[in-house]
Formats: structure tokens, C-alpha cells, sequence
């Protein structure tokens, strides 16, 4: 038996392919909206700028970020494989944008009292990495 196998018969996890260059950017102190307009398909740029909307009450302009940083990831998840469901673990740091993203959409659907749409994704992010969802709140 092989020490990596799925013995619940769900699907594997699926690990992002790994894109620095906006990781890094931001990290060295560049505007997070430079580097979603430098790489419009990181989620993280996304999920950062959804954070800074937030953090300074533009709950709508949060909501419109984190979706887009939200269905910028679901594309990336398909294109690694993802059919849907199963594991996303935020262990392995290239998913972490997409998860931000999905946090970054709840938060911001409960503040504007779609409660719907915030279960929905709390779920989701609870269901793709129980990790995330706890180290996010």
C-alpha cells in the first residue's frame, strides 16, 4: 500500500501551480491593485485588494474584488485538475490566494446581509481546507 493513498476514496488534493512574481510583489510593498493589473489572474492580488477594501469599510468594492479573485482561482483550479470538489490545502502556498479570495467573499456577503451566498462559501472554504478556514476566521 502506498503511503500517499487516498484511503476515503475522495478525490486527491489539488495543488496551484506555483506564480511568485505576484506573491513577491506584493510582499516587497507593491500596490496590490499594480499587480492585479500586471497579473490579472492572481487571486491573491485580488483577495489583498478585497482585504484593503474591507479594512476601509468599501464592503461592495470587497465583494467585487474577492469574486473576482474568487472565479480567477475556481479557473485555475480546473485547469490543475479540480473537477468541482475535494481538498485545495492551504499547506501548499499557491492555493492560498484562491482561499483568501473565497474568505474575502464570505466576509463581504455576511457585511452586506447575503447570508446565502455567505454560507455557501464558508462552507466551501471549510470543505477545501479546514486549515484556512480556521487560520482565516
Amino acid at each position: 500500500m502506498a503511503i500517499h493513498e487516498n484511503l476515503l476514496g475522495g478525490p486527491p488534493p489539488t495543488h496551484l501551480p506555483d506564480d511568485p512574481e505576484p506573491r513577491e510583489l506584493l510582499a516587497g510593498g507593491t500596490a496590490a491593485a499594480d499587480v492585479a493589473a500586471k497579473y490579472p489572474t492572481s487571486s491573491l492580488a485580488w483577495a489583498r485588494l478585497a482585504d484593503e477594501a474591507f479594512e476601509a469599510g468599501r464592503v461592495v468594492e470587497s465583494y467585487a474584488y474577492a469574486r473576482t479573485g474568487y472565479h480567477r482561482g475556481l479557473d485555475a483550479l480546473r485547469r490543475a485538475g479540480w473537477k468541482g470538489h475535494g481538498p485545495v490545502p492551504w499547506e501548499h502556498e499557491p492555493n492560498r490566494g484562491f482561499l483568501r479570495a473565497l474568505h474575502g467573499l464570505a466576509r463581504a456577503a455576511q457585511a452586506i446581509g447575503e447570508q446565502e451566498e455567505y454560507e455557501r462559501c464558508s462552507t466551501f472554504l471549510r470543505d477545501s481546507s479546514a486549515t484556512a478556514a480556521d487560520t482565516l476566521g
